[in-house]
């Protein structure tokens, strides 16, 4: 298991969007939120995700691959 503490970035057409969940369901990640904002025009989370090696790097795909900027905020927290 790792942790990987990053930045989420995204625009507006994706604030009403549970990308969250899908996350979670779909990429056996868990997602731990330290910091967030969001409004109707965009929002940012920060997070650490939680999960094997490979899973971890497919949430991190597929999240940009679904328009969120991804930051990395430093390397693997525990590992």
């Amino acid at each position: 298991m790792i942790d990987v503490r990053v930045k989420l970035t995204f625009p507006e057409s994706l604030v009403r969007q549970p990308f969250m969940a899908t996350l979670v369901r779909d990429h056996d990640v868990v997602p731990n939120i330290r910091r967030a904002n969001v409004d109707e025009h965009e929002g940012w989370i920060v997070c650490e995700l939680s999960g094997q090696p490979q899973a971890v790097e497919s949430a991190l795909a597929w999240l940009r691959d679904e328009g969120i900027r991804v930051d990395l905020l430093g390397d693997v927290v525990d590992g």
